[in-house]
């Protein structure tokens, strides 16, 4: 195979045919339009788009479209994204389209993949068998880099294998990155001489994107032990220009914000799974997924589906470290653990930082609540030797 294959959900317009829709589909991304047109030489049919069988599902129909490997410009991300996601979102006879999933080629898949992986990322941290715990620092903006930095010492200490910024967070003035940066890094080198243990700080690079690749340099100049992008407002070539990067031998954490414009409507748009393929394709080595028992809208089949393709063989390349963030906290990782397994980072925010005992105790419930998981333990049974549980559970209860 030498190709592309889209799965598609569409539901047509009642005057429309299934497979007038499909063909629609198939003519706009490849070489027809919405008419005859004399310049479409036969020569050229070679490129259109091959139509597998369609099937009812819900209140529309699915089908996967085969793209010919002759149509994409080879390691071009953007032109690729422009035949399998392009303007068949607008189509006006069709009420609702959305791609579901794509798979490549070992031809198409011209990257090299996460330079760490779950397997590396590990060996930085030195886990092997147990959840990460991650966490933002919060207030997501507003802190000044003296201030930041305490919290990512609370939080550390507190026993978080991951700190990171918040997605709106980049170089601002009130808590330049030039002045941050330094000040976490000294702190979590403090925690590593006081515990032994090796805390990971996901910088946000974010930026424009002739500058990020600098930005991503002066990071690692700085000190810094790992770097997150946001990948949609960034774009997907963001994150294979840092990671193919030869002088930056970093992970990458990429932060999916504004995703949910595109992926939350069920039935139009862009399901999750084919980002989750582009992502670990191009070298992000933890990827924001979802919960099964957070604040953001879900649907748990599909969730486990994602992180799947983050870690399930995919050609030579490393897996991708899924992480669940978006209202976790301690009382909702036993059932994060339970659907999605041990290799999952459980990012919470507000689910540490609003211990009501601070920081440092929140980080420590949610490290108690990802331990009792993997023991197999009951949260109440577990917290009733461990206080800072207890009382994390006893403010936001057990999901």
């Amino acid at each position: 195979m030498t190709d592309i294959a889209a799965t598609y959900y569409f539901r047509p317009k009642e005057d429309v045919s299934p497979e007038w829709a499909a063909q629609a589909i198939a003519e706009e991304q490849t070489t027809g339009t919405w008419t005859d047109i004399s310049t479409r030489q036969n020569y050229v049919r070679y490129l259109d788009g091959e139509i597998g069988e369609i099937e009812p599902h819900g209140a529309g129909y699915t089908c996967t479209i085969r793209y010919p490997a002759e149509i994409f410009e080879p390691g071009n991300i953007p032109q690729y994204l422009s035949v399998f996601a392009g303007n068949l979102f607008g189509l006006s006879r069709l009420a609702a389209v959305r791609l579901l999933d794509i798979s490549f080629s070992r031809d198409i898949v011209q990257f090299k993949g996460p330079k760490f992986g779950i397997e590396g990322i590990r060996k930085l941290t030195g886990t092997v068998d147990r959840p990460h715990v991650g966490t933002i620092i919060k207030p997501k903006v507003g802190l000044n880099p003296k201030d930041t930095a305490e919290v990512a010492y609370e939080a550390a200490i507190g026993g978080v294998d991951l700190i990171k910024d918040d997605e709106t967070l980049t170089d601002q003035k009130f808590c330049p990155l030039g002045e941050r940066l330094p000040l976490i890094m000294e702190h979590l080198d403090q925690v590593k001489s006081e515990t032994g243990r090796n805390v990971l700080y996901a910088v946000n690079i974010s930026t424009a994107g002739d500058r990020i690749v600098e930005r991503a340099r002066e990071a690692a100049r700085m000190g810094a032990n790992m770097l997150m992008i946001d990948v949609i407002v960034c774009g997907f070539d963001a994150v294979r220009a840092v990671a193919e990067d030869s002088g930056i031998n970093l992970p990458i954490h990429v932060h999916r914000t504004m995703h949910a414009a595109i992926t939350r409507n069920p039935e139009h748009g862009i399901a999750m799974r084919p980002f989750c393929r582009l992502v670990r394709m191009l070298g992000g080595d933890q990827l924001h997924t979802g919960t099964v028992s957070g604040k953001m809208e879900h649907d748990v089949s599909e969730l486990r589906g994602d992180n799947l393709a983050l870690t399930e063989p995919f050609f030579d390349l490393r897996q991708t470290f899924p992480v669940a963030s978006g209202g976790l906290h301690p009382g909702g990782v036993h059932k994060e653990v339970s659907m999605l397994g041990q290799d999952i980072i459980l990012q919470a925010g507000g689910g540490i930082h609003g211990h009501p005992d601070g920081t440092r105790a929140g980080a420590a419930a949610m490290r108690q609540a990802a331990d009792a998981a993997v023991l197999g333990i009951s949260p109440a049974t577990y917290a009733m030797d461990h206080p800072e549980l207890k009382r994390a559970l006893d403010k936001w209860g057990i999901a």
